[in-house]
């Protein structure tokens, strides 16, 4: 099959027309990230020429397995999740199907690049689900040039060794090493590596072969400023999502108890979709999110009043050390 960027990552059309025939769905829905969704209609198109089925793809946002869509769930016969693999606390229902697409790009050439970059001995491999098939054979090409390879097992969140989530860089922490190679493209993973480790991390682009050292340095400035602004606040809103694998009402609750013990006045918010546009009509000094955790990192500055992680707003309480600021994560331990 030739869908372009199904060059790189696979869409696996056979299974989902197997499926489909299967299970005799009539209503079927796609789910897609936004670097895939341009691919939906071409897909559907093809199953519905297999299958005889009709194809509903979803037109929201999807920001990962903790984001399925549920209305569109409540139409179809089955759901085709696509771009990520099943969470332990995510699969809704068993009509689900989460399709990894997984990449086909050869990882090697750029490891050996990177090799020439790395300066410790014991260096972690991770990777997102896309990839993480390739990360035994890079381990081998490591192990060949006298390097000792980890590849962690993270927390049951995650579905395999060495994988790293936008909100659980548990597989990294697993177990010491001196520095990381993160295979993937995209700043997010490695800085939040970088910064829940303290350690050194190279990211290896299997897609441009490119091979960088990620510096956090301008992340922790920009939270340092958020949580500077956030000092005198007097008035939280405290962020909470509906989505099924973002929801923490229990942290929220004791974040707004532990606002309460510091004489603060602290409020409830419940809302799916987290936008600056949303969060307009809310007159607080400051909110905290305990939401998508990168929530706060990537829209930075366009929130109507700062926008915190629990971990921050620990700090501005008074709870935890400036110098102990880590990056929030949705994991089985408190960060």
């Amino acid at each position: 099959m030739s869908l372009g960027i199904s060059e790189a990552f696979d869409l696996r059309l056979d299974y989902l027309i197997d499926v489909v025939r299967k299970t005799g769905a009539k209503l079927v829905g796609f789910q897609f990230p936004e670097g895939l969704k341009r691919k939906g209609p071409e897909l559907a198109k093809r199953v519905e020429e297999a299958t005889g089925a009709e194809v509903l793809i979803s037109g929201d946002p999807c920001f990962g397995a903790c984001d399925l869509d549920r209305t569109l769930l409540g139409h179809v016969d089955l759901l085709f999740h696509f771009g990520h693999a099943e969470l332990e606390d995510t699969k809704l229902s068993e009509k689900v199907y989460f399709i990894e697409t997984r990449s086909a790009v050869d990882v090697l050439p750029v490891v050996e690049k990177a090799l020439q970059e790395l300066k410790g001995q014991r260096i972690g491999l991770i990777t997102t689900v896309q990839h993480v098939h390739k990360l035994q054979e890079a381990c081998k090409l490591l192990e060949t040039r006298g390097k000792t390879c980890v590849i962690g097992r993270g927390d049951s969140r995650l579905a395999y060794p060495g994988q790293v989530l936008g909100c659980n860089f548990s597989a990294a922490r697993a177990e010491a090493c001196d520095e990381y190679l993160y295979i993937g493209s995209g700043d997010f993973h490695p800085l939040g590596v970088s910064l829940s480790t303290k350690k050194r991390v190279l990211v290896a682009n299997p897609l441009s072969g490119e091979v960088r050292e990620v510096d956090p340095s301008r992340v922790l400035r920009q939270r340092s400023a958020v949580i500077a602004r956030s000092l005198d606040a007097e008035v939280f809103g405290i962020i909470v999502s509906s989505k099924n694998g973002q929801k923490r009402m229990e942290l929220a609750s004791s974040l707004k108890a532990l606002a309460k013990k510091h004489e603060k006045e602290a409020h409830l918010i419940l809302i799916d979709l987290v936008t600056p546009d949303q969060l307009l009509q809310f007159k607080v000094d400051a909110f905290v999110n305990t939401a998508c955790p990168r929530l706060a990192i990537d829209e930075v500055g366009r929130f109507p009043a700062p926008m915190l992680t629990p971990q921050e707003f620990e700090i501005v309480l008074g709870e935890r050390d400036w110098e102990h600021l880590v990056l929030d994560e949705i994991t089985e331990e408190p960060v």
